[in-house]
Order: C-alpha cells, then structure tokens, then sequence
C-alpha cells in the first residue's frame, strides 16, 4: 500500500445477534460502501460521548428494522483496513455484543451503506463473503479480500480535534489491567499531578497504538508503567466515560471520551513496582492488600477504577 494513505483511527460496536435455529444476522455492503456485496455483522461506529451499547442498539436498529437489547460483551479486539480509493487507511477497534431481539421488523434499506439484512446459518455465513471481523466474531476462517496497509503508521493514540461546540474533542480506545498476584494483592498506579485525576489510583495499562490488539497493548503498557509481567486471564468488560471538559497537559479544555476495555490479569512473579515512564501520567505504583484496599474511599478511585474492581467482585 502507498504510504500516502491517510491515517485514521475509529470506535466501533457490533451485534452478534442468533435465532431460535442458530442462525446469526447479518449486514449487506451496498454499492455506497467501500466493500460492496460483502456481508458483515449489523453495527457502526460510536459516536462522541456515546456508550457503546447504545451505539449497537442504535445502529443495529438502523440496519435491519429490528429493536435489541444487549445481553453480554463477546470480544474486543482491532484491525485495519486500507481504503486506497478514499486514500485513507482505518484502524478501527471493534466491540462485539450479544443481543437479543425484542421486537421490528426485518427491512431492507436503499440508498445508505448497507442494503440487505438476512438470517444465515453458519454454514451458509462461511460461504460468504465476509468482513474479516466478521469472520473472527463468529469463530469461521478469517478469508477475506479486505486490503490491508503493509505496516502500521506512526500515529498518536490521543489526539484532539476541534469540535462543533468550540471545544477540541478527543476520542480514545485504550486497556486496562485488573492484575492480582498470587497473595491476592491488586497492583494499582497513581494519576500524576497535571493529568485529569490527578491524585487517584487508577488501573495499570493506557491507550492502544495504531494496528494494535488491547491485549497485547496491556500487557505492554503494565511493564512499561509497572515494571511487572503480566499474563491475560479474561475480558471482564467495557467502561465508557465522557469528561466534557477536561483540563490536561495540553492547556486548553478537552472535550474528552474515553472507550477503556478491562482485563483481569496475574502477575505470577510480582517484583516491587517501578514507574518507567518518568515524568508522564503516571507518579506511582503500588500493590494493594484486599484490606487496604477495600479503605480507599470512592473519590480516591478513577471511574474506570471503581466499575473494574465492581466487575471483577473485588
């Protein structure tokens, strides 16, 4: 792929939706899309502020004429995609949901990016063309003819864009750590002074880089943050938080979004924490007792702190 491409990076969340017989629901590229004629589960990208979960009822809705409900998240992971007709390259970072249908009616749609929704078996849904996500959503071979870039761009995971309201917004996907030792310990870092929160304990882990899985971002962002090696044991969910004018390094409010995936991780050989990142968001780190930690009063927790530790039934 040229490097010309131009970068973007974008949130998205998708339903997993299965009848009384197993067959799954899925979506139709029109000609108005940039893969016409491939298949692909109902969904679209999360809006600003929005709570991925109400952006796949919303686009689920849109899509196929069908109301849901979100019953449970299945998968988080990226991908990218080059678009050399539109000389941009996306990487999107996907949110899977299981759904159930509560009511509509089936509908085609004419003049919008997608135009046919139909039930599939699995059997049939492999034949298929399918959007590579798709595919690993539903457990088939991931066989697609999706260009992809050949490398990664250099390209922040936080940037700001002024928006319609005269604030700069900034949309972020990042992965945080929920990480144990094996006396039960919960490894826990500190807002550095200058950054939103600053002064509360806050999940190890940070934003995701472009072409890169949360997993593998995590663990990365625990050794550099933590010093500790860490091995991913489970997805226990999606925290969405929105801070319409947050005050950071930067100087200026920030109309600021924050899409964090939480990860319940063990560090088997747990070393005395280190901070690596000198001088950046994060002051200390420090494992916790269960007793220690159940002392720390609400406001000396981040958000995404609070709804990990709920999830994790700690």
């Amino acid at each position: 792929m040229t490097p010309a491409l131009e970068p973007l990076r974008r949130i998205a969340a998708y339903a997993v939706v299965s009848d009384s017989d197993g067959q799954v629901l899925l979506v139709r590229a029109s000609s108005r899309s940039g893969t016409p004629g491939v298949w692909s589960l109902p969904g679209g990208a999360v809006d600003h502020g929005e709570d991925p979960n109400h952006t796949v009822v919303r686009e689920t809705a849109a899509e196929t004429g069908l109301s849901v409900s979100v019953t449970g998240l299945r998968d988080v992971f990226a991908d990218m995609r080059a678009l050399p007709h539109r000389g941009i390259t996306i990487h999107t970072d996907r949110l899977i949901y299981d759904v159930t249908v509560r009511g509509g009616t089936l509908c085609d749609r004419v003049g919008q990016p997608t135009d046919l929704a139909r039930w599939h078996s699995l059997d049939a849904a492999e034949r298929l063309p399918l959007r590579r996500f798709t595919a690993s959503a539903l457990g088939l071979p991931a066989e697609t003819v999706e260009p992809r870039p050949d490398e990664a761009p250099d390209f922040p995971s936080f940037y700001a864009v002024p928006g319609p309201d005269g604030l700069h917004r900034a949309q972020r996907f990042a992965a945080y750590a929920v990480a144990t030792d094996p006396a039960g310990r919960v490894l826990l870092t500190k807002v550095a002074d200058g950054y939103p929160g600053a002064g509360c304990w806050h999940l190890p882990g940070g934003g995701t880089d472009y072409g890169e899985q949360p997993g593998a971002a995590l663990i990365r962002e625990l050794l550099e943050e933590t010093g500790q090696a860490g091995r991913l044991v489970e997805l226990l969910g999606v925290a969405s938080h929105r801070d319409a004018a947050s005050l950071g390094p930067e100087g200026y409010p920030i109309d600021w979004h924050g899409v964090r995936a939480f990860y319940r991780v063990v560090v088997e050989a747990p070393a005395p924490p280190t901070v690596g990142d000198v001088g950046g968001s994060t002051s200390e780190a420090r494992w916790f007792g269960r007793d220690e930690l159940y002392s720390l009063a609400a406001h000396e927790l981040t958000e995404v702190t609070a709804e990990a530790m709920r999830a994790a039934q700690l």
